[in-house]
């Protein structure tokens, strides 16, 4: 007895995705077949899953390692408690400043002091 191909069951969105992915790999795809391919994709969501599954595997790194060293993020320097509190206090005179400029000099009665 000879075993025949499973039957796949696909509907015409499908099918129509699988198409116009070929010709958008060959690069034969036309404008308007590429926005036919994008409002398929936001329209179904089983095939927005199947891409993002593609993706996925595309940006995940491999399983295998290279034997490469892992690079760190560099550290902060910490700074001591003299050097935090003397940044606190430059910038809370700069935002004075800053907001206060034009009656910096000048009080209520218009008096330089």
């Amino acid at each position: 007895m000879k075993h025949r191909k499973k039957i796949e069951r696909r509907t015409f969105i499908e099918d129509r995705f699988e198409i116009l992915i070929k010709k958008q790999k060959n690069g034969q795809a036309t404008f308007n077949e590429l926005t036919e391919l994008d409002e398929i994709v936001n329209q179904n969501a089983a095939i927005r899953e199947k891409i993002l599954e593609e993706i996925q595997g595309f940006n995940s790194p491999p399983d295998k390692e290279t034997g490469g060293e892992i690079l760190s993020a560099p550290t902060k320097n910490s700074y001591s408690l003299f050097n935090q509190v003397k940044s606190f206090i430059g910038r809370l005179f700069s935002l004075k400043l800053s907001y206060n400029l034009p009656f910096l000099f000048f009080n209520k009665a218009g008096v330089f002091f």
